[in-house]
């Protein structure tokens, strides 16, 4: 909503982007925005009993995939993150968004990819 809150803890270039606006900046964080409440309703719907196996059926495995792809995410995020600590790459992160990165959103990702991944079970007995 326009706010600065925790924009400093992700650095670089998102960092300072956030801080001299533009148009197409502010597309992309609604567009993320509305990407994740895509994702609160597939939870949401895992929650209703569909008459149709093939609804649970790509349920099933979109949520699986969507949860294995936030698990990716946050941990190929964690080892580059990591990897630019050692000077093996070289990002445009200061130690204060290095450290949020690796204590709180890399692991946020991974943890909710592996929630998201198992909030489902196959109706396969």
């Amino acid at each position: 909503m326009g706010g600065l809150l925790g924009a400093r803890s992700l650095g670089g270039s998102i960092y300072e982007m956030s801080i001299n606006l533009s148009p197409s900046f502010i597309m992309i964080v609604w567009l993320t925005g509305i990407i994740k409440l895509l994702g609160f309703i597939l939870l949401l719907m895992l929650l209703i009993q569909w008459k149709k196996p093939i609804i649970t059926g790509i349920l099933f495995y979109v949520t699986k995939i969507v949860g294995a792809l936030l698990f990716l995410y946050g941990f190929l995020n964690f080892v580059t993150i990591s990897l630019s600590t050692f000077h093996i790459f070289d990002f445009d992160l200061n130690s204060y968004a290095t450290f949020w990165r690796l204590i709180f959103w890399e692991p946020f990702w991974m943890i909710g990819g592996i929630f998201y991944f198992f909030s489902i079970k196959s109706n396969k007995s």
